[in-house]
This record gives C-alpha cells, structure tokens and sequence, in this order.
C-alpha cells in the first residue's frame, strides 16, 4: 500500500468568530490577514511535507484551491517543484503528487503540461500528476469559465496534456476550446508518461472515465469514509465489474484526515480546537450551492446526487460540528496509533483502497504539531498499513516506475486516437 502525506496550506490565524461574521472562506477579506500569518502558514506547510518525506512516506501530495483562506495554493506547482528539488537533493525518494491543476477552468493547457514535465525532470522521474476537473466556485467565479464548458474543457484540456507529453514532434492543435499552430514543450517527462490520477466526490461520469483510460481514481470524501465510503467505493467497483477489470486496489485513493497522539483523550485535548477551526472556518464554510453551480454537473452526477443529496447537507452541520461529532462521525479518524490504525485498515480493507492520503496537516495546528502527528503516525500506523496488500497478486500501475511502479500495459488504456475522437464528439 501507498500512503502519502497530504496537506492543504490553510491560513491559520483567522478571528475566532470568523464564520460568524463572513459566510464563505471563498470570500475572506484580506484585511483579516497579516504578512508575518501568510508567511508562516506557507513556509511551515512547505517545511511540515518536507518532514513526512524524511519520515518516509511514500509520497508528498498537495492541491489548488485558489482565492480562499482554507488552501493558500493557486498553483500547487510551485510549492511541488521547491519539493521536487530538496528531495532530490537529499535522496528522498517520494513521489512528488500535486493532486490539481485544474484543467476544467484553465486557459493554458499547455503551461501545465510543461510545469509538470519540468516537475518531473527536476525529481528524477518521481511526479505523479494529478488532474481534478475543478471546484464549481473555483472554474465559474474564480476563473469566469461558464458551468456548461468545464467538464468540455477538462476532457479537451486533459487530451492536449496527453499528446505533449507524448508526441516527439511539434503538432498542431485546433480544439474546441484552444488552438495553437504548433506544440512543442520542453522539457518533456522523464517518464514515458507519468502515472495519471483524477480526483472526484463520487460523479459516476468520472468514475468510468479513470477506468476506461487506465488512469487512478482519488475519491476527496472530506467527509470521511465512514459515512460516504461504502456508497462512492460499492458504485466504483461496480463500475469496474461492469468493464470486466480486476478489482486492483492500486487504482484508488482515499484522503482522510488523522490526528494521533499518545492516548485517544491526549488527542482531544491536543487537536479537538484545530480540527473544529479546519471545518467551521474551512470546509465547512463553503456554500454547498458554490461546489454545484447549475450546468456545472452532467446529469450521471445530477442523477446520482438525487439518490443521496445528504452529501451536501454535511458541509451545512460541518459549520457547527463539534470535535466529539466530527471524530464520532469519521470526519477526522483521531486518537491512540492503535485506535487509528485499526479504523484505517479496515476502511482500507472493506473498500478496497490502495492508497491513502493521510491529511496530518490541517485547520490553525501549529507546526510542531503537525510534525508530532506526522511523526507518530510514520511510526506507529504506517509501518501496519504498508503490507496491506502485498503478496495478494495486484500490480500498481499508478506509481512512478523509479519508485517500484509498473507502467500500465499500452493495450489495458485506450489509444491516443480513440480518446481524442471522443474529444472531438
């Protein structure tokens, strides 16, 4: 099993009556900031995934969350790129994962499909590229992409990165959406073509695209896996059935959100004030109407929402979530190492997750406590998670070949015309 130590760069300082006041950290005025607060919020998220690479996690992933205080990341590519290098240089061998650029909102595909190149050549081979179609707020607010083009431009976007990388002559691009006279990136990836993640909450429609192109599905279910997992994982393996795959493991990730310490109550006392500010003044502070702007979702997402919409609902009582309600309802799975490793590998083990992204980082927690929970989880519950499913016959084909991946056989995706005729239609 794969786990990567996941963190989003949240800014730490907000008022203690924030969500009181202001009802979406998509909109937090900046006169709520100081420079020393932003300051210290980046350079200690840089120096607490630098701490689980020397750890010895498997992987460092990071994301895009742009013009909000709970993610101060609009570009995870520069964050990943500083990563790549001091890896690199101290021999750290971890995949470098930013799980977004999100190529539904984009407007320069083609700078992403350098920026990751470069990533990849600077680590040695070791990027693992992640591609999110984008949040609702994020395409259409932020970025002015109407709701009805996202999910087109992700699919036309994601192509162009595709044939970049793969092509080794310049070529000419006349989509829907971008047309350029000539494509020729340099540098491309050391890497024939770098394993390929997509991140959702459960759209089906995004489901069977990572099963049909061979890519890995990342299932982001902030709500933890006790109260969606059985839901979102049953529909994926059905899916899988459904295209006559194997069940690997392998081609599925799963964050959570962890807090350890010495004893369960240790763990209250320690982080119960970090993980409630993560939610009020986080997560649960976004409008569930700004993460399903109308023509946003196809209607395979819109049918599946309507046979359970208390997904939605879940970031309304998120905002007033005590830390008891949050750990009792697997929102954040906290505690002893014995009492979190024992949740974690029978979640892993009844849904079929290959990878975990162990979000250690999150909410106002100082650094020294990130690097305490980073440590004791390194020690106490990852050491039973890495033989979760060896020696049972899976191949990991979603992991960079320098770092003990398996390159997906060329017949097991679909062919580079095949997915661009799709496009096309």
């Amino acid at each position: 099993m794969k786990v990567t130590l996941f963190e989003q760069a949240p800014y730490r300082f907000l008022p203690p009556d924030f969500e009181k006041h202001h009802d979406s950290v998509c909109t937090t005025p900046y006169d709520l900031t100081t420079e020393q607060g932003v300051y210290s919020s980046i350079r200690d998220h840089i120096d607490e995934l630098m701490a689980g690479a020397r750890a010895g996690f498997d992987g460092l992933a990071l994301t895009e969350h742009a013009q909000s205080s709970y993610d101060l990341m609009p570009n995870p590519n520069l964050i990943a790129g500083a990563l790549a290098y001091a890896t690199e240089t101290e021999g750290q061998d971890v995949a470098i994962f930013p799980m977004g650029r999100s190529l539904g909102k984009t407007r320069e595909p083609v700078r992403v499909a350098e920026e990751y190149a470069m990533i990849d050549v600077i680590s040695g081979g070791r990027l693992v590229a992640g591609f999110p179609v984008g949040l609702s707020y994020d395409a259409s607010i932020n970025n002015g992409i109407p709701p009805v083009d996202v999910r087109g431009r992700f699919d036309e976007n994601l192509e162009l990165v595709l044939r970049a990388w793969r092509d080794r002559e310049p070529f000419a691009w006349n989509g829907r959406y971008g047309q350029y006279p000539q494509v020729n990136i340099w540098p491309r990836p050391l890497q024939k073509r770098p394993p390929v993640w997509i991140t959702g909450i459960g759209n089906p429609r995004t489901m069977q695209l990572t099963l049909e192109r061979g890519f890995g599905f990342n299932y982001f279910g902030f709500a933890g896996a006790k109260l969606t997992g059985k839901r979102i994982f049953d529909r994926f393996w059905e899916l899988s059935d459904r295209l006559g795959l194997e069940r690997n493991p392998y081609r599925v990730g799963f964050l959570q959100s962890i807090a350890v310490s010495e004893t369960d109550a240790r763990a209250e006392q320690e982080y119960a004030e970090h993980v409630e500010y993560a939610y009020r003044k986080g997560l649960g502070a976004i409008p569930p109407e700004m993460l399903a702007i109308p023509g946003g979702i196809n209607i395979h997402g819109v049918k599946a929402l309507l046979k359970d919409p208390a997904d939605f609902g879940l970031y309304y009582q998120m905002r007033t979530a005590t830390y008891a309600q949050l750990a009792e309802a697997g929102v954040v799975i906290a505690g002893s190492p014995a009492t979190v490793r024992d949740q974690l590998v029978e979640y892993c083990r009844t849904y079929g997750i290959g990878n975990l992204h162990a979000m250690l980082g999150f909410g106002s927690m100082p650094k020294e406590l990130v690097q305490k929970n980073v440590r004791l989880f390194a020690d106490e519950v990852l050491p039973h998670l890495r033989d979760l499913w060896r020696g049972e016959g899976h191949v990991h084909h979603w992991w960079p070949e320098r770092l003990g991946g398996t390159a997906l056989p060329e017949a097991d995706r679909d062919t580079p015309s095949t997915a661009e005729k799709a496009v096309a239609s």
